[in-house]
């Protein structure tokens, strides 16, 4: 039998712990995306990944984004979703690069992730980040702006609203920072019913994301292992 590699156990060991907790909330493993976030790490962990199955990566900065997704342009079946905060001055870059970005907070984004399509693209998808915490300075829009930016995407011709996703606060434990979370789903849902998308939950608290509902899970470190030290 050939020995795992340490990234193939990694993933492995993630996996098992992602089905645990899916199985201990009544909830089908085979629902949820697992997405890889390779922030830092070269494209050649990318294929490595590729390799051992995964199809859904993440970054957040656009930089990366775009260089690692030229390096492996051939491996067709490759997702990457974008998950860092967005300037409007990159949402061509972004949208050329991304089958989803996870972090619209504003209708300049919306706007211009929306004017940044060519003809024949496939519409985007997007989500709306949400701000669980009180410090207007994290990213994400106000809860009292989730339904005018969700309407405001599904006026947009070019992209396709799928759903919300938010981070943990810091301050606070995950597990009602993601229920609150749940239900502010519900009001995206009311303007787009399809959107059912939530993306939540990383490396030290997908578990409590799982247990309330979240989809899309942004996974790390655990995988990966350390993130390089950049020179």
């Amino acid at each position: 039998m050939t020995e795992m590699t340490p990234l193939a156990q990694r993933l492995a060991d993630v996996d098992a712990r992602i089905g645990e907790a899916a199985r201990a909330n009544g909830r089908d493993p085979g629902d949820l995306t697992r997405i890889v976030v390779t922030k830092f790490h070269p494209a050649s962990l990318v294929r490595e990944l590729h390799e051992l199955g995964v199809r859904d990566m993440g970054e957040n900065r656009q930089q990366e984004l775009s260089g690692k997704a030229v390096e492996v342009a051939d491996l067709r079946d490759l997702r990457w979703h974008f998950i860092g905060q967005a300037q409007t001055n990159k949402a061509r870059a972004i949208r050329r690069a991304a089958s989803a970005v996870h972090s619209v907070d504003r209708a300049r984004l919306v706007d211009a992730l929306d004017a940044a399509a060519e003809p024949g693209d496939d519409p985007l998808d997007v989500l709306v980040q949400v701000n669980l915490t009180d410090d207007a300075g994290r990213g994400g829009a106000e809860p009292d702006q989730l339904v005018p930016l969700a309407e405001r995407i599904v006026a947009a011709a070019t992209l396709r609203l799928r759903g919300v996703m938010a981070v943990a606060p810091l301050d606070e434990p995950a597990g009602p920072a993601f229920e609150r979370l749940a239900g502010l789903a519900e009001r995206v849902r009311a303007v787009a019913p399809e959107a059912r998308w939530i993306s939540a939950g990383m490396t030290g608290d997908f578990a409590e994301a799982i247990a309330c509902g979240a989809t899309h899970l942004r996974i790390g470190s655990a995988i990966t292992g350390p993130r390089p030290v950049r020179a």
